[in-house]
């Protein structure tokens, strides 16, 4: 049903499969059978393991849609996970580099003219300018930036479709990749053609592992902490830069492909926060200009 009804994409589903799985030991008749006080008692089990709230949310969402399904089907009688209460978690803002931060990394990046830094400011370039997520942009097809189209057409969660714009930069280094992109083709490996960041590995494409790799190279190499660096945070920071250059959150919803608007609201808080800093140690009459004046 997840595959076939919602089309979840391959992770979504092993995500779940692992979630149920791992319940699947806890029932005592087994995991079609499950009471509302065994789940109940799974869930006191995961918090008291110290398993972060949200993981623990993810879980029961595992079996909510497990037992919904059992029940729309007629399978059960009762849907066991009703009146059963979600972990409270706090949303953690999102980190975010800074316009200087991201100016580093795509400037040192274009430096290398070598086919592998084409490649990677290519990848640069298109995590930050369309707010990628990093599986959007491994199985990204060769033919969503065919042609001189400004646009590429992104396929998201659930199967869904939206065109993303791509600044000038952004297609410049695009185009510059693709010059040497033969470079990267295995022989007669009909797979790997097709998609836009080839690779010679079995799935045919750079996996998110690989993608994780390069930019924390690059951070290196730009001076900032690789920590800190990874393709989500990029499409943080694309997504905070446009709230603090004034774009609306309708805008910046369609642009990340969030279903829920919800979703892209965290980056008012984000944006905020940084604006708030920014009062504090920059005007006299804030905290450090205060400090700076008892001395």
């Amino acid at each position: 049903m997840m595959s076939a009804e919602r089309g979840a994409a391959a992770n979504t589903l092993a995500a779940y499969r692992r979630d149920l799985a791992n319940f699947a030991g806890h029932p005592r008749n087994g995991l079609a059978t499950a009471t509302r006080e065994e789940i109940k008692a799974y869930l006191a089990l995961l918090s008291g393991s110290n398993i972060a709230a949200s993981s623990q949310a993810r879980k029961l969402s595992a079996l909510r849609q497990f037992y919904g399904f059992l029940f729309a089907e007629e399978m059960r009688h009762d849907n066991p996970t009703d009146a059963v209460d979600s972990p409270k978690a706090r949303r953690p803002l999102p980190k975010v580099l800074s316009a200087s931060d991201m100016e580093a990394m795509i400037g040192i990046a274009a430096q290398d003219e070598s086919a592998e830094g084409k490649r990677l400011s290519a990848i640069v370039e298109m995590l930050y300018a369309a707010g990628l997520r990093v599986s959007e942009l491994a199985g990204l097809p060769l033919s969503s930036i065919k042609g001189k189209d400004s646009f590429i057409l992104v396929k998201g969660k659930g199967g869904k479709e939206r065109l993303t714009p791509l600044h000038h930069g952004a297609r410049a280094a695009i185009d510059s990749y693709l010059e040497v992109r033969a470079e990267f083709l295995p022989k007669n490996s009909p797979r790997a053609e097709r998609y836009l960041f080839c690779s010679r590995g079995h799935e045919g494409f750079l996996t998110r592992q690989r993608l994780h790799q390069l930019l924390k190279g690059l951070a290196l190499r730009s001076g900032l902490d690789p920590k800190k660096v990874s393709p989500h945070v990029l499409r943080h920071a694309f997504a905070t830069h446009l709230v603090e250059g004034g774009a609306d959150l309708r805008s910046v919803q369609t642009l990340l492909g969030h279903a829920d608007i919800a979703t892209t609201e965290i980056y008012t808080h984000v944006a905020r926060d940084r604006l708030k800093k920014v009062m504090e140690t920059s005007h006299p009459l804030g905290k450090a200009g205060k400090a700076a004046a008892k001395r």
